[in-house]
C-alpha cells in the first residue's frame, strides 16, 4: 500500500477494511469501512504530509482523544484513535447522509426542516463551547444525520489544526472560505462566536440554494465577508418568516457582539419562531441600541448606581 487515495480502498488499515471513499479535505481523506466485526464506521485518514510532521500528528491524536470525550447526540462520536507504519486515523460512527448530500438533492429545505437543523447544531454547540471547543469550519459537509437529527462532525481536527498553524507556521487554510466568519477572513483572534457566523451562512444556504457571498478570487471573498451585508433572506424566500430571517441576519452580524453570545440564546430564538411568536423580545433600550451598545450603557448605569450610592452615604453622615 502506497498511502495514495485511491491505493486505500479496498485494503486494511490496522484492523479495519476501508470500502469507499466518502469525502476529503485539505489534509484528511474520508472512508467508509468496517471494524473486524462488521461494524460500519467511518474512518478519517490523515493525509502522509502531514503525518509525516511529529508535532502535527500529537497534536491530531491529541485533540482527537479529547474529541471523544464530547459525548452529546448531536455531536459525532470518535470511537478510536490509532497509528500504522504510513498512517494516523480515528474512526467515528457512520452517518448515511450529510446536509450538503441532502441540499444536492432536494434543494433548499422547508423552514420546520431548518428550524430543526438549527436547533439541533444550537444543542451541540452550546455543549462543545462550554466544554473550550470552537469548531472554526462548520459548513454542510460537516453536518451529518441520524434519523433526521444533525450531528456536527471534526471538532477535534479543527482544534489540532489551528494548534499546529499557530506553533509551526504550517500554510493551511483554517476553515472554509465561503464559511468564514469575518474575524477568521481578517486572521484575527476567534471566540465560539465565529461559529455562529458559520451557520449562519449555513443556513442561508439551506434556505435559499446560495450562499450569501461568492466570488472566484480569496481576497475579495474575504473583503465581503468584513464590509458586505448578505442579501435579506426573505429578498430570496419571500415565505420564510420574518421570525427566521432575524435569527439568520443576528448569526451573520460582523462584530462578534452583535451576532448571538450563547448558543442557548440562539436554542430561545428558534423555539420562538417554532412556536409562531416574536425572535427575542427584548427591552426597549435593547431594541433600539445594538448589543455593543447595550453593554455600553449597562456599564454607564452602573457607574452611576455606584456615585449615587457613595453619594447618598456622604450624605446620611452630615
Amino acid at each position: 500500500m502506497t498511502g495514495s487515495l485511491s491505493d486505500l480502498v479496498g485494503h486494511s488499515l490496522g484492523p479495519l477494511r476501508l470500502d469507499r471513499v466518502l469525502g476529503q479535505g485539505g489534509f484528511s481523506w474520508v472512508f467508509a469501512g468496517q471494524e473486524p466485526d462488521g461494524t460500519p464506521v467511518a474512518v478519517k485518514v490523515l493525509k502522509p504530509r502531514y503525518a509525516k510532521d511529529p508535532e502535527f500528528e500529537a497534536r491530531f491524536r491529541r485533540e482527537g482523544e479529547t474529541g471523544a470525550q464530547l459525548e452529546h447526540p448531536n455531536i459525532v462520536h470518535i470511537r478510536s484513535i490509532a497509528k500504522t507504519d504510513e498512517h494516523v486515523y480515528f474512526t467515528m460512527d457512520l452517518y448515511s447522509d450529510t446536509l450538503a448530500a441532502r441540499l444536492t438533492r432536494e434543494g433548499p429545505l422547508p423552514e420546520p426542516a431548518l428550524v430543526r437543523l438549527a436547533s439541533d447544531i444550537a444543542l451541540g454547540l452550546g455543549f462543545a463551547h462550554a466544554r473550550g471547543f470552537v469548531h472554526r469550519d462548520l459548513k454542510p459537509e460537516n453536518i451529518l444525520f441520524s434519523n433526521g437529527r444533525a450531528v456536527i462532525t471534526d471538532f477535534g481536527i479543527a482544534r489540532a489544526l489551528s494548534g499546529v498553524v499557530a506553533s509551526t507556521g504550517v500554510d493551511v487554510t483554517l476553515g472554509t472560505p465561503q464559511y468564514l466568519s469575518p474575524e477568521q477572513a481578517q486572521g484575527r483572534t476567534i471566540d465560539h462566536r465565529a461559529d455562529f457566523y458559520s451557520l449562519g451562512v449555513t443556513l442561508y444556504k439551506a434556505a435559499t440554494g446560495d450562499l450569501p457571498f461568492t466570488h472566484p478570487e480569496w481576497f475579495e471573498l474575504a473583503r465581503m465577508h468584513v464590509e458586505d451585508e448578505a442579501p435579506p433572506l426573505r429578498e430570496k424566500r419571500p415565505s420564510l418568516s420574518r421570525g427566521f430571517e432575524q435569527v439568520v441576519a443576528r448569526c451573520l452580524a460582523k462584530h462578534p457582539d452583535d451576532r448571538y453570545q450563547e448558543a442557548s440564546e440562539l436554542f430561545g430564538d428558534l423555539a420562538a419562531v417554532e412556536r409562531g411568536g416574536e425572535v427575542g423580545e427584548r427591552t426597549w433600550i435593547e431594541k433600539a441600541l445594538g448589543p455593543r451598545d447595550q453593554r455600553a450603557v449597562r456599564v454607564a448605569i452602573g457607574i452611576g448606581l455606584v456615585l449615587l450610592l457613595v453619594f447618598g452615604l456622604k450624605l446620611l453622615r452630615r
